[in-house]
């Protein structure tokens, strides 16, 4: 069986060291703030207080995605070694770096003819998509070749839930996700959407919480209806916030109560500054594996 090695892009908002402990490689997004562009380093050069408050202080950052040469600079390494890549992309729904990443592909499969390069879309978003990279990587590790781990995402990767709230409508209304008067009375009557993503990687708001204890309410009483193995669930969870700590310890603490045979703690990253961009501070979300996969 040829080595492989398993890429990603800096979306999957989990941590440098992280990602390094696992043997990932990423390719790095864009960030445009003040006219500076900037790659998403999974905050090595600044830290998530100095990001959110550069927003909180008006700055309106815009983002850009990874380009097909980025990628091919990443693979190109890996496949003058003598190893495969198998690389999860950032969802199609969100991003057009799925394109960059088969451009990438093509590419590189000149070069090296004899090599196996395949991408997946992980139709998965920040720490969702890097539970995603994390559960590919055990598998790897336990011995899966390229072909059963490409298998496997492509039959799984829908059972990878995503469910989130934001106390923050303005960027969700720059978006385009929430209509201008709904996020006026929204943040009027404190009313928080509840989002996930969809089967086909899009954000896509799916009810309302009054304010957020009861977003993180409705969060929680999610997963305990959804997790694989219901209570029993012994996956690993993880929860990503925008300047939202208490909030996210708040669920962290909930879910490990009652998902006592969670594989190790929940996790809790920072969103990142690309996903950051769009959903500005104010948003938690919960990561995990259901029995069944994601709806349109």
């Amino acid at each position: 069986m040829a080595e492989y090695k398993i890429t990603c892009c800096s979306t999957a908002d989990v941590s440098a060291e992280h990602l390094a402990k696992l043997g990932v490689a990423f390719a790095k997004y864009h960030y445009i703030i003040d006219g500076v562009d900037h790659s998403d380093d999974l905050y090595t050069s600044l830290s998530p207080a100095e990001f959110y408050g550069m927003i909180d202080g008006g700055a309106m950052p815009t983002t850009s995605q990874v380009t097909p040469e980025e990628l091919c600079e990443m693979f190109d390494p890996i496949l003058a070694e003598g190893c495969d890549v198998l690389h999860i992309e950032f969802s199609s729904g969100l991003s057009g770096g799925w394109q960059s990443a088969l451009a990438a592909q093509k590419a590189m499969q000149e070069k090296y003819p004899g090599r196996k390069i395949y991408v997946v879309d992980s139709l998965a978003a920040s720490s969702g998509y890097g539970l995603l990279v994390d559960k590919a990587a055990e598998l790897k590790a336990g011995g899966m070749d390229i072909d059963g781990l490409r298998a496997w995402l492509e039959e799984n990767k829908l059972r990878l839930r995503h469910w989130f709230f934001s106390t923050n409508l303005a960027h969700f209304k720059r978006g385009g996700r929430i209509s201008g008067p709904a996020a006026a009375i929204g943040s009027v009557l404190k009313i928080c959407p509840v989002m996930d993503v969809n089967s086909e990687g899009k954000l896509i708001v799916r009810r309302k919480a009054l304010g957020k204890k009861k977003a993180v309410k409705d969060l929680f009483a999610t997963m305990c209806e959804q997790a694989e193995g219901g209570m029993n669930y012994s996956g690993k969870c993880y929860i990503c916030h925008s300047m939202m700590d208490d909030d996210a310890n708040m669920l962290k603490g909930m879910v490990e109560e009652a998902f006592p045979s969670l594989c190790g703690s929940v996790e809790i990253n920072p969103i990142g500054t690309v996903i950051g961009t769009h959903t500005g501070p104010g948003t938690v979300a919960l990561f995990y594996f259901s029995r069944d996969k994601r709806a349109l």
